[in-house]
């Protein structure tokens, strides 16, 4: 395994060509969705033609330095989910998104968390990165929670995507969060 990143319990690695069925598993589950797609699923058909290989060509886009990455247990490997750590696709490289989406049987144990924190130290320690950004529903109080708990501060609200407008909540829309390094590093 080509470890990214390392915490006490989890383990950050690229994905492969060969996690496909990972992905479609964690998108198919309608909890997990909830605030994404209204609960449906992600087409597997998506996941192998068009979210995968975005994943990979991240990689050589950003050195292998910012991306998508799988998110493991350390103590018997199993897949939680993933963190992402990217700027926007025209971005500056020392603006990125913090984001995950970890499987129903990995929440409640401070996984989220843990993974975050560890890639904003990442992020400010050896990726040259300035600003960290988080954006969820304004109705997802625990990924709110989560961004709270990294000492993110709420800096904008932001109107709801039109194709996210079915799902529940989409009507107060959403909230972007920032942490900037000399914020981080305060901490």
């Amino acid at each position: 395994m080509d470890t990214y990143l390392e915490t006490e319990r989890l383990a950050l690695r690229r994905f492969t060509a060969e996690d496909a069925d990972l992905l479609i598993e964690l998108d198919s589950d309608p909890a997990v969705m909830r605030y994404l797609t209204g609960g449906s699923p992600t087409p597997p058909e998506a996941v192998r033609e068009r979210d995968l290989p975005r994943i990979l060509a991240g990689y050589e886009k950003w050195d292998g330095d910012l991306g998508l990455f799988a998110a493991q247990e350390k103590d018997g490997g199993a897949f939680i989910g993933w963190f992402i750590l990217r700027p926007e696709p025209e971005g500056p490289l020392d603006e990125v998104e913090l984001g995950y989406r970890l499987r129903q049987a990995a929440w409640g144990k401070g996984y989220a968390t843990e993974g975050s924190r560890a890639l904003l130290g990442k992020a400010f320690t050896e990726l040259g990165v300035r600003m960290v950004w988080a954006a969820t529903m304004s109705v997802n109080h625990g990924s709110r929670n989560i961004m709270e708990k990294l000492e993110m501060t709420l800096a904008d609200t932001i109107p709801t995507p039109s194709d996210m407008e079915m799902i529940e909540g989409s009507e107060h829309g959403g909230v972007r969060y920032e942490i900037t390094k000399e914020q981080w590093r305060q901490q």
